[in-house]
């Protein structure tokens, strides 16, 4: 595994997804794109799209993308 493989593979712990829930709802949240460049944790019930950077979950509601 090069350099930039590395990087682009996710690392948030097994367990965070597991007990983390979206702010805004307190609905479980799924993972998604996580081999691309902006992962992000969608929220199941409300939709809201929170980023991911350098490996940390952005859990802002202002900071949440909205629903399509």
């Amino acid at each position: 595994m090069n350099a930039n493989e590395k990087e682009s593979k996710m690392d948030l712990d097994p367990t965070l997804l597991e007990i983390i829930v979206c702010p805004a709802c307190h609905t479980d949240l799924e993972l998604v794109g996580d081999d691309t460049d902006s992962p992000e944790l969608v929220c199941q019930g409300c939709g809201l799209a929170y980023p991911i950077r350098d490996n940390i979950p952005v859990m802002l509601v202002d900071e949440a993308r909205k629903p399509g």
